[in-house]
C-alpha cells in the first residue's frame, strides 16, 4: 500500500509565510527559512511553497528566498508562484526545488506543462489548480471553474477538464487547490477531489480547508487523495505532523514514520 504524504505549504508574500481565508484578509504568521526547517525536522512528507503574489503583481518568483529554504531541508521541495517559461523552471530548480508547481502560467500557456515535462520530467512537473465551486452550465459541467492570480480571476474552464489536458500535456501530479475551503477549516474539498483523483492515473493533492486529523483521514480514504496540504492547523500549533500521523495510523491510513 502507497503511503499517505502530508505536505505543509508556506504562502509567502514580501518575505513572510503568510495564511487568509479564501485567498483573502492575509496575516503574516512567521519567517520562510524557520518554518520549512521546523517542518522538516517535525517529519513533514514534503514542503510546498507559494510566492503568492507573483503572478498577479506579473513578476518573478522570490529566488533568494527558495535557495535558503533548500538549503535547510532534505526532503522534497516543490516550488510555485510566477512561473512562466522554462528557464523559470530551471531557475528554481538549480536553486534547489524538486519540483516546479505551475498554476496562472499554465493556464494562460498550456505548452509549458509540455515544454517542462520534456526538459525535467514529468516527475518535476505539478499542476496547480484554483478552484470554485458555481453553478453547473454548459461551459462548466462540473460545477467547479479555474481562477488564476490567486483567485481574483475566473477563466472559464472547468476543473476536471482542465486536470485531464493537463496530464495530457505533462503533469504528473495534480494539487486541487479549493478557494471556497481555504483556511475555513472546515474540511477538504472532498466531492471535487475524488472526482478528479477517479479521472486521472497521477497522484492528486487536496489543499485547502484542513482543520483537524480527521479531514485529512477523510480526503485520504473518502477521496482517495495522495497526498494533502495543511497549513493553518500547523502554522499556530494546534496540532503537530506527528500528532497528525498518530491519528492517522490509528484509522488504518498508511502514512510515513516521522523521524
Amino acid at each position: 500500500m502507497l503511503t499517505k504524504r502530508i505536505i505543509p505549504c508556506l504562502d509567502v508574500r514580501a518575505g513572510k509565510v503568510t495564511k487568509g481565508i479564501a485567498f483573502q484578509g492575509n496575516v503574516d504568521v512567521g519567517d520562510p527559512v524557520e518554518m520549512a526547517r521546523f517542518y522538516y525536522e517535525g517529519g513533514a512528507d514534503e514542503l510546498v511553497f507559494y510566492d503568492i503574489t507573483a503572478s498577479n503583481e506579473r513578476r518573478d518568483i522570490m529566488i533568494d528566498v527558495v535557495s535558503a529554504v533548500a538549503a535547510e531541508i532534505f526532503i522534497p521541495f516543490s516550488v510555485g508562484g510566477g512561473l512562466r517559461t522554462l528557464e523559470d523552471m530551471r531557475r528554481v530548480l538549480l536553486a534547489g526545488a524538486e519540483k516546479v508547481s505551475i498554476d496562472s502560467g499554465a493556464v494562460r500557456n498550456p505548452e509549458i506543462i509540455a515544454e517542462g515535462a520534456r526538459a525535467f520530467g514529468s516527475q518535476c512537473v505539478v499542476l496547480s489548480m484554483q478552484v470554485k465551486h458555481v453553478p453547473k452550465s454548459e461551459q462548466i459541467p462540473s460545477g467547479y471553474e479555474i481562477y488564476i492570480d490567486g483567485g481574483r480571476r475566473p477563466v472559464g474552464w472547468d476543473a476536471l477538464e482542465w486536470s485531464a489536458r493537463g496530464v495530457d500535456l505533462g503533469a504528473g501530479e495534480i494539487v486541487v487547490n479549493s478557494i471556497d475551503a481555504d483556511g475555513t477549516k472546515a474540511g477538504y474539498e472532498l466531492e471535487l477531489t475524488g472526482a478528479i483523483a477517479d479521472l486521472v492515473p497521477v497522484p492528486v493533492i487536496a489543499s485547502g480547508g484542513a482543520g483537524n486529523p480527521q479531514h485529512l483521514r477523510d480526503v485520504f480514504v473518502e477521496s482517495n487523495a495522495d497526498a494533502a496540504i495543511v497549513a493553518s492547523i500547523t502554522h499556530y500549533g494546534e496540532f503537530t505532523i506527528d500528532n497528525i500521523k498518530t491519528y492517522l495510523t490509528d484509522e488504518g491510513v498508511s502514512v510515513r514514520d516521522t523521524w
